[in-house]
């Protein structure tokens, strides 16, 4: 136990204050303080706000609908509602593993912090330092990907509003752009964070339910159950079915990505070791709900699909709305639910990375670590880190300009 103690006080960089009075720290302050932390972030947070985060990033039936043309084509509907129950299963043991490891680790490093302590000595910093590049690298793209889904749906709505209206790359780049700095400003503010977490979790769960009852009621005609369940789709190219599926059942892995998220605000809410594993688990759990009824619900209400993957939206779900409602406000309508869903998603995306990034550089992970790894006391958010990550993610979206498939 000793030599425990002291591995965990010798993990490489820390704090400048190497110092920890115990007895005058919280209980929570005093098992980050035993990792070898001080408490540099109030813990604002509540089991539901953090769930609220959690959830608005990973919003299982927002990825369904931003990433539906590639579930089309890759599979077709069997993809999609099979491909939700493989991925759940998946993604509720990847919850369990993050959810054990968060109860015994709750810090804000997450998966890099944790392959320090659970890793080999001899590799430990190694592992440690890969894992913590990946995760950051993969909230810069994830971050990026929202943007990109957002921004596309608001063209795409002007798009259907106006016929003569030719998207070209420019558009949907300055839109994505909006949509990032949109989120950075947001991002600004610590104080606001734990209630705008508890908003986008009830309005995406609201924009679910008025999509979820619409779109089948106003469509015209409805698909049979075989189409539904039993149609399977290849237009990828591939003779296989069996790597059409797999391809396409990317669509149904971004549904469920980033359940890490929750593991990153650890040292901001109170008794982590319990409440961010209800996070985790339960946003597995409303994830599976509304992404497969939601999922059931479209397809049934699908008329053309050949009019879906060729919409001059270049936004296959405003093209379903259209075909289902036969109106183009309210198709317009209930993609502005979904884009106020996906900018929820990019808030929290934009927490995520941050967290990330800062708690990264803490441990003296990137370059100019003691730059990036200050916390502004007043607002309560590592700012500097914060701006860096926005900062790549906006240079990333100038790969949209040179070509979409290097972006993708």
């Amino acid at each position: 136990m000793a030599e425990k103690d002291k591995d965990i006080m010798a993990i490489s960089h820390r704090n400048s204050n190497d110092d920890f009075d115990l007895k005058s720290l919280d209980s929570d302050a005093q098992k980050l303080a035993e990792m070898g932390y001080s408490q540099d972030l109030r813990r604002n947070y509540t089991v539901l706000s953090v769930l609220g985060v959690g959830f608005s990033l990973t919003n299982s039936w927002f990825g369904i609908s931003a990433a539906l043309v590639t579930g089309i084509n890759s599979g077709g509907p069997i993809l999609i509602v099979y491909g939700i129950i493989l991925i759940a299963l998946i993604s509720t043991c990847v919850g369990i593993s993050l959810s054990e490891l968060a109860s015994a680790y709750p810090n804000a490093g997450g998966q890099y912090f944790w392959a320090n302590e659970l890793a080999p000595r001899r590799y430990a910093n190694f592992a440690s330092y890969l894992t913590g590049w990946f995760a950051w690298a993969g909230s810069i793209f994830t971050s990026a990907s929202v943007a990109l889904a957002v921004g596309s749906a608001g063209v795409g709505c002007w798009q259907l509003g106006h016929p003569d209206f030719v998207i070209e790359s420019w558009h949907v780049f300055v839109s994505y752009q909006v949509i990032n700095i949109f989120a950075f400003f947001f991002n600004c503010y610590g104080s606001i964070l734990p209630a705008l977490g508890h908003m986008t979790f009830w309005v995406s769960l609201l924009s679910f339910f008025i999509i979820l009852v619409t779109v089948p009621a106003k469509a015209p005609t409805h698909q049979e159950a075989k189409f539904v369940f039993a149609n399977f789709v290849n237009n990828t190219g591939w003779k296989q079915n069996g790597i059409a599926f797999i391809v396409g059942l990317i669509n149904t892995n971004w549904a469920f990505a980033c359940l890490d998220c929750a593991t990153h605000l650890s040292e901001e809410i109170h008794r982590p070791e319990k409440m961010i594993p209800i996070a985790i688990l339960g946003t597995v759990a409303i994830g599976f709900v509304t992404s497969w009824t939601y999922s059931i619900s479209l397809f049934f209400s699908m008329n053309d699909v050949d009019n879906l993957v060729e919409t001059s939206t270049g936004v296959p779900i405003l093209a379903l709305f259209y075909q289902a409602i036969g109106s183009k406000g309210g198709a317009i309508a209930l993609e502005a639910l979904i884009m106020v869903t996906g900018i929820g998603c990019q808030i929290a995306s934009h927490t995520w990375q941050s967290r990330l990034c800062w708690s990264f550089a803490r441990d003296g992970g990137i370059p100019f670590s003691s730059y990036f790894s200050k916390v502004d006391r007043r607002l309560n958010v590592p700012v500097r880190a914060h701006f860096m990550s926005c900062v790549i993610v906006t240079i990333v979206g100038c790969l949209y300009l040179g070509s979409y498939t290097a972006f993708n």
